[in-house]
């Protein structure tokens, strides 16, 4: 089964971000994003991209300029996140191959994101947005854009915004957070997923 979870391991170090990762991955989840945030943050990318591609998608988070797009391009990861939609960050991010999730709110954001070739939408902050507004958004957004919540997302909320047509979220602190030991991450991811296939069904 495909979950549409991005596990957003913000404060990682490259010292742990191989084990942290892999209970992310023996939970089910196959989509990890690493802020820029974290601390010495491309040694921590490469090492997820060298070890585990094969298996996972990799991806860079609050990515808010082409320069960190340009570093990101050379080390060959997946996906892109902003917490903002900047048009030269999307069309970086699209020239380089690697998909693109700009952060929007309004629907003049959204298309525009769209326009300049984005892959799918982040919805940041989920919370400020609400299912309501998104149930109405998704009456005019093109069918088939993949729609992630992030930020006041979680097990308690999940159905909802299903129901108001989300595609699937980004989880931080749900999964993660700086100084979590490997036996807290395994069990906050298990129990994120058991909660995402409930609410799938």
């Amino acid at each position: 089964m495909e979950r549409n979870i991005i596990a957003i391991l913000r404060g990682v170090r490259p010292d742990e971000v191989l084990q942290i990762a892999a209970c992310v991955v023996d939970s089910g989840i196959t989509q990890i994003e690493v802020p820029m945030n974290s601390p010495d943050v491309f040694d921590s990318i490469q090492l997820l991209h060298d070890e585990l591609a094969e298996h996972i998608s990799v991806g860079a988070g609050t990515v808010t300029s082409v320069n960190q797009v340009k570093t990101l391009e050379s080390i060959g990861i997946d996906f892109i996140v902003s917490p903002n939609f900047d048009p030269k960050v999307v069309e970086a991010t699209k020239n380089a191959g690697m998909l693109s999730y700009p952060g929007v709110i309004t629907p003049t954001e959204c298309f525009s994101a769209l326009n300049c070739g984005a892959d799918g939408l982040k919805f940041f902050p989920a919370s400020l947005l609400g299912e309501a507004n998104l149930m109405a958004l998704k009456a005019v957004l093109p069918d088939k854009i993949p729609l992630y919540m992030v930020g006041g997302v979680g097990p308690e909320n999940f159905s909802s915004w299903f129901s108001a047509g989300a595609t699937g979220f980004g989880i931080g602190s749900g999964i993660y957070k700086a100084g979590d030991t490997s036996q807290t991450v395994a069990l906050k991811a298990k129990q994120i997923v058991q909660s995402y296939d409930e609410a799938k069904k």
